[in-house]
């Protein structure tokens, strides 16, 4: 009895440090045992799944020829792979397909696949004519995001903001696709999203543009980091105005730069100038669009267009000067006013969370694909943060963003203020932030002065 307790206690004990690695660090546990056991299931059954599936092929003439030969049949032939290779949360394997399959084939059978392996997903992509990419996810890598530390040094506006259900990381290309909505309902996490955005961008050398009609409860923890900030929407007017100023400067600016002479650069965009004399890039962050939009009377009808009219324009002519869109909402469609589907129409980049109604899912995410709208509909309440991110390409993904605090974001931007860049037509719109107390008995403790965030 003693031998049997001591040959099992070493394996219970075991067995219990792998179920705590397995929930605590999920990625150690893939490495340790999740990929050779996902590997080799994968090897060994390779030919079979995918007769099963029906992602095999007939044998070619001589081979069957050469099997008639020794009395047997050709069995189908399944695609070419490569050996699995393991990622951060699962394996890929590139596969040739054979003449007659297209990608479609395979994505059809990725519930299959997943469950004959026992994977946690198959996600199918093409990498070129003839080739695809089976890449299996080893558990929920949406269940817990963190940061992405290998992706702290990011290059000048690109950031990784979302973690993807297939592991990898969604980049926000403000220079690929430069301006965004935004949407989502109370609680789904479109705030945390917006912070990993500001705090990205708060560490590079950008003008950051806060418009937030909401008295700034959401971006006036920031303030530190931002070169302007609208609380209202007369204030918002009049800064939309010193934006389309900058942006003529701009635009002259580019012209000059194809002038005649040995220095000259022809150039459509801000981005060809010569470093020297090229102009930061600014980001405008418009929260809650909808503020923008209300109008209770003749005179705020007025100011909505005038102000719907100039985010069209920034929108349409931005990307050149290097002006990009990021703007947030819980609905937006043609129901807010004249303009809104014109400015919907404009902005690339989508980001659906969780919304109240299907409606609001295809304003965002219908005219890029019916499925991502569809999806973006299914994300259960109690998953805050994740989100149907596409593009006007058609490809969408499920993501979710890491958990960020609004206390943790401020201290980014407080701790980054001395990065932001100046632009002297902003000054006016300049927030002002409380300087910090000197101590409990100082004056500044009872009495805290307000200070430029410049100094």
């Amino acid at each position: 009895m003693s031998d049997t307790i001591r040959v099992l206690l070493p394996a219970l004990a075991v067995a219990v440090v792998l179920l705590v690695v397995r929930r605590r660090v999920p990625v150690l546990f893939w490495w340790l045992v999740g990929y050779p056991v996902v590997a080799l299931r994968v090897l060994v059954s390779y030919r079979t799944t995918m007769d099963a599936c029906g992602l095999t092929v007939p044998a070619s003439a001589i081979r069957r020829a050469t099997a008639r030969m020794v009395g047997r049949q050709a069995a189908p032939v399944p695609p070419r792979r490569s050996l699995p290779r393991p990622t951060g949360s699962g394996l890929v394997m590139r596969l040739r397909m054979a003449a007659g399959q297209a990608p479609e084939d395979f994505a059809a059978s990725a519930d299959r696949l997943r469950h004959a392996w026992g994977a946690h997903a198959v996600h199918v992509r093409p990498t070129k004519p003839g080739r695809l990419e089976l890449r299996l996810v080893g558990w929920d890598v949406l269940a817990e995001v963190r940061p992405a530390r290998r992706h702290l040094v990011t290059d000048p506006l690109r950031l990784p903001l979302a973690l993807r259900e297939d592991g990898q990381w969604h980049v926000r290309d403000f220079r690929t696709v430069p301006h965004e909505l935004i949407l989502g309902a109370t609680q789904s996490g479109k705030s945390v999203y917006l912070r990993n955005l500001v705090c990205g961008l708060a560490r590079q050398p950008v003008v950051l543009v806060g418009i937030d009609c909401k008295w700034g409860v959401e971006l006036a923890p920031f303030a530190a980091r931002l070169s302007a900030l609208a609380d209202t929407p007369d204030r918002a007017n009049d800064l939309l105005d010193v934006l389309l100023d900058e942006m003529e400067a701009r635009f002259r600016l580019i012209g000059l730069g194809g002038g005649v002479g040995p220095d000259a650069v022809l150039t459509s965009d801000v981005w060809g100038l010569p470093e020297a004399v090229r102009p930061v890039p600014v980001v405008v962050v418009v929260d809650e669009v909808a503020e923008l939009f209300l109008a209770a009377n003749k005179d705020d009808e007025k100011r909505r267009d005038a102000m719907v009219t100039k985010l069209i324009r920034l929108a349409q002519l931005g990307r050149a000067a290097g002006i990009y869109l990021e703007v947030c909402g819980q609905r937006f469609g043609s129901e807010l006013g004249k303009g809104a589907t014109m400015l919907r129409a404009q902005l690339t980049g989508r980001v659906c969370h969780r919304v109240n109604d299907e409606s609001s899912a295809n304003m965002a995410l219908a005219d890029i694909s019916p499925e991502a709208a569809l999806a973006a509909t299914s994300i259960p309440a109690e998953r805050p943060g994740v989100a149907i991110v596409g593009d006007s390409s058609g490809g969408w993904s499920r993501v979710r963003s890491p958990r960020l605090t609004l206390d943790d974001a401020a201290a980014v931007c407080r701790a980054t203020s001395d990065l932001a860049p100046e632009l002297p037509r902003l000054d006016s719109f300049r927030p002002v932030v409380a300087a910090e107390s000197a101590g409990p008995s100082s004056p500044a403790s009872t009495a805290p002065a307000a200070r430029p965030v410049t100094e």
